[in-house]
């Protein structure tokens, strides 16, 4: 078995291409922090925004903030991570130096494309897009088979499935058909719900317990095999429509609740005395609070198209803030719960949630103020980490170990 951690062995490589998680989750970051504020000027002062040309002017309200969120910053986190931790689970290097170079660059490049303020061939960004998913997703492959490490191999394929619904997220801003596009957003959202229902049911009460000292729950096995059922069963609802919206309701309820049960075994409700620990439960409960609500606003498309923001910057972008906070630290041999103070950033991505997606329903007269604070909660979070970890990613490890 190859030792990928020998303190022995010097590694020469820059310390932001020693590791996936190092150049995606800044990377990441930064795009999370610039970018709202970006489509918050190009919606509400389109003639202030640095990039007010055509083509920036056809997209921006319609496709672009949603694609650039979930495939830009959330897919980057996504990417980061497993590429990480697969390294962990198989004891199989992933990538680094020139090929974690390329990887991202082609990540970066998408990005860069997309905002230029004249008309490009839609193709090119798209290619850049389906290297960086398509790269991560056959080294994940190579190091779970190499290891037979079966129960992981889920991640690969999710990340191919991903590659396509983001080529025809391209397609169909090619055929300005935006009524597509909301249904692959929508669909995008609850993939990552999937994602962070599977990982998140593994390292949340993981680290609540490593933490408290107590045992862990053991899952529940029927619960968790339905729970990704019904979850599933959202991603293909949204994509084809293939249920009423009574049996959507059900399943919308079926899962809020299986998520309530499930969440409310981790005893998040004793770690509000670390940050690192209540900001991972927080993001959590924020899945099964939004589905709950979307079967009780099944028939209001309004409601129902706003509260999906609440797990999108409540669950998403909260979870991936925590969780890029800790592995940062633990990744490059820094105590976890000494690390930069976080709390601000950990408070301000659920306030920026309430924001977003609860008080356009209650006061929806003041939505446009409700979008300003919501942006600005998100800009401080954002850059709170950027400022304090960047000189964290950008350096090699405590310890002088690769990675």
């Amino acid at each position: 078995m190859l030792n990928i951690d020998d303190p022995a062995d010097t590694d020469n490589t820059p310390a932001i291409w020693r590791l996936g998680f190092r150049p995606f989750f800044l990377g990441g970051a930064v795009v999370a922090a610039l970018y709202i504020p970006i489509w918050l000027m190009g919606w509400f002062t389109p003639q202030y925004s640095l990039f007010n040309g055509e083509f920036w002017a056809n997209v921006v309200p319609l496709w672009w903030h949603p694609h650039e969120m979930l495939f830009g910053f959330a897919m980057a986190i996504v990417c980061g991570f497993l590429l990480t931790a697969a390294q962990a689970w198989t004891n199989q290097p992933t990538m680094k130096g020139g090929v974690l170079a390329l990887t991202f660059g082609c990540w970066l490049a998408a990005r860069l494309l997309l905002l230029l303020p004249f008309n490009i061939p839609l193709w090119l960004p798209a290619l850049f897009d389906s290297l960086f998913l398509g790269i991560s997703a056959a080294t994940l492959w190579r190091c779970i088979y190499t290891a037979k490490q079966w129960r992981n191999i889920g991640f690969p394929i999710m990340l191919v499935v991903a590659l396509v619904v983001n080529l025809v997220t391209y397609y169909a801003l090619y055929e300005r058909n935006f009524s597509l596009s909301t249904q692959l957003w929508q669909a995008m959202i609850w993939w990552l719900a999937m994602v962070i229902t599977i990982v998140g049911g593994r390292v949340i009460p993981f680290f609540t317990a490593m933490k408290l000292q107590h045992s862990k729950p053991d899952p529940i096995q029927a619960l968790e095999i339905t729970l990704l059922l019904v979850m599933g069963l959202l991603f293909v609802q949204s994509v084809l429509h293939l249920f009423p919206r009574e049996i959507e309701q059900g399943i919308l309820l079926s899962a809020g609740i299986l998520q309530l049960v499930r969440v409310s075994r981790w005893k998040g409700h004793k770690t509000f005395k670390e940050p690192m620990l209540w900001s991972l439960h927080v993001s959590y409960w924020a899945l099964p609070a939004t589905l709950l609500a979307m079967a009780w606003q099944i028939n209001n498309e309004f409601a129902y198209r706003t509260l999906l923001h609440l797990f999108a910057v409540g669950g998403i972008a909260s979870l991936c803030l925590s969780m890029i906070s800790r592995v940062s630290l633990g990744h490059t041999s820094r105590n976890i719960y000494q690390g930069p103070n976080m709390v601000l950033a950990f408070i301000g991505i659920p306030l920026a949630a309430i924001f977003r997606a609860v008080m356009p329903l209650w006061l929806p007269q003041y939505s446009s103020t409700w979008l300003w604070l919501a942006g600005a909660c998100w800009f401080i979070s954002f850059g709170m980490f950027v400022w304090h970890y960047a000189p964290i990613l950008t350096k090699p490890r405590l310890d002088g170990r690769p990675g």
